[in-house]
């Protein structure tokens, strides 16, 4: 059978939030001029260079329904049931039916039931090949909610296997993965795709983050500051009290005639991407605010009827320090955002304001590239993968303190490109170390970013995809055209 010049991205989830599949697709389309059908759920909206591109094409699937408020709990068993066999029809209508037939099917896993088996009899009646993207282990996840003794994590995890097994090739997010599907798995790599710590925001050329000016970053989220989550914190009523009118005056910035400049007042920037889930304990960043807000307080012998200016002097040690005051934007949707914000209105933070937003797929990355440090949560449930919203803000130049876990250290460099925790108390003490002497000093986050900007410089996903992914896609079509 001869080559059809085609490729099928397979998402069993919202595809404007899934990054990585959304380059895999411009790639297969810039770099290996295929045809690429995507077949995705709808939601949010994949990036303009995805959505615009004349060869790639968006089929967006029907969801299964949500539970209804009054869905009675005794037909709960028989809803979750039906809906895998109902994702799995679609799936085959989509992959069988909908679309031309491909050269091969890429498919992102987790989900694993039942898009592997979907994909891998969508393969075989289509006569094309079938690669899996590991981003993580479907069972672990499905662990965190049952428990690992679960007969029907066990169930999953065959499944996963098996099916797992069937692929023509197989590409993952870290080293540790490979290894773990190589040892234990059965699933062999002919070759590496380490593409986890690579700057993908680059490969679209969203922005020169390293020109990128903070009057951009003012435009866009002033609008959100006066929505305090309590009854007023220090960016509402400190900041924006005098100036919401005018149009020269942000947080940040200050506009004289043509000239933008940044404040020396400013607060810093610090932005956290979540998906609001148990497997990231959105807790340890409050605590962490918290004890910020009440050790500054401390070394300046400060109570809480005080702090009314945005950066606070003292002497410690003979030295003159200053601390700014923390904005946290956190962006993301998923389902215990109402829960975290609720306890956010009742901390009553004087020195530390927190926003959650929603943003578009080009806005997010301007954030990343303006802010001054990001935060990860991610826990991992397998332990053996890695958060790609650290790959895009170091992609957009931005330091990070991160989680600590088993392979996280694949990505993050201590003290080169950003700092490792297990514990609020950690969180803060780094937050105080990085943002003594703000913004003038900080010579740790300085040294951080530009350590990142210089990489940023040298490396391109195109580069690794072209190298590894590439050779990987021609040699399993080429097996099944022949």
């Amino acid at each position: 059978m001869g080559k059809r010049n085609r490729a099928a991205v397979v998402v069993l989830g919202d595809i404007g939030r899934s990054p990585r599949m959304q380059y895999h697709s411009l790639s297969l389309a810039r770099q290996a001029h295929l045809n690429v059908d995507i077949v995705a759920y709808g939601g949010s909206e994949p990036h303009i260079s995805v959505s615009e591109h004349q060869s790639i094409h968006i089929h967006k699937m029907p969801q299964w329904p949500t539970f209804p408020r009054n869905f009675p709990k005794i037909l709960r068993p028989l809803f979750l049931i039906l809906k895998p066999i109902f994702q799995f029809l679609v799936l085959l209508w989509y992959l069988c039916i909908k679309i031309p037939a491909p050269d091969c099917f890429i498919v992102q896993n987790p989900p694993s039931v039942p898009t592997l088996v979907a994909v891998k009899w969508a393969s075989w009646l289509r006569h094309s090949a079938f690669i899996i993207d590991w981003h993580n282990f479907g069972y672990t996840l499905l662990a965190l909610s049952l428990g690992r003794s679960s007969p029907f994590v066990s169930i999953y995890r065959w499944f996963e296997n098996h099916y797992g097994k069937m692929a023509h090739g197989s590409l993952c997010v870290t080293k540790a993965m490979q290894h773990e599907l190589s040892e234990n798995w059965g699933i062999k790599y002919e070759h590496e795709l380490d593409i986890s710590k690579w700057p993908l925001f680059c490969m679209i050329n969203l922005l020169n983050f390293s020109g990128l000016h903070h009057s951009r970053k003012s435009m866009m989220i002033s609008k959100n500051l006066n929505e305090p989550y309590g009854l007023c914190d220090c960016i509402s009523n400190g900041l924006l009290r005098a100036d919401d009118n005018d149009p020269n005056l942000t947080p940040f910035t200050e506009r004289v005639g043509t000239d933008i400049f940044l404040k020396e007042n400013r607060p810093a920037l610090i932005v956290s991407s979540t998906s609001w889930t148990p497997d990231e304990d959105f807790g340890i960043l409050l605590e962490a605010a918290l004890m910020y807000d009440r050790r500054v307080a401390a070394l300046l012998g400060e109570d809480d009827s005080t702090g009314d200016e945005v950066v606070w002097e003292g002497i410690r040690d003979g030295k003159e320090f200053l601390y700014p005051r923390l904005l946290f934007i956190i962006t993301g949707k998923g389902p215990e955002k109402e829960k975290y914000e609720q306890k956010i209105r009742k901390l009553n933070l004087r020195r530390v304001a927190f926003r959650t937003m929603w943003l578009s797929a080009e806005d997010y990355p301007v954030l990343l590239g303006s802010a001054d440090l990001g935060v990860c949560l991610h826990t991992s449930s397998s332990g053996l993968d890695l958060p790609m919203k650290v790959v895009d803000m170091f992609g957009c130049g931005l330091p990070v303190c991160a989680v600590s876990y088993s392979c996280i250290k694949e990505l993050v460099d201590v003290e080169k490109n950003g700092l490792l925790f297990s514990s609020s108390s950690e969180l803060a003490d780094e937050l105080m170390m990085l943002f003594e002497g703000f913004p003038g000093r900080c010579d740790s986050l300085k040294s951080m970013r530009s350590n990142l900007m210089e990489r940023v410089s040298s490396v391109r996903w195109a580069t690794v995809w072209d190298e590894n992914a590439k050779p990987l896609i021609h040699k399993v079509i080429s097996e099944r055209s022949t």
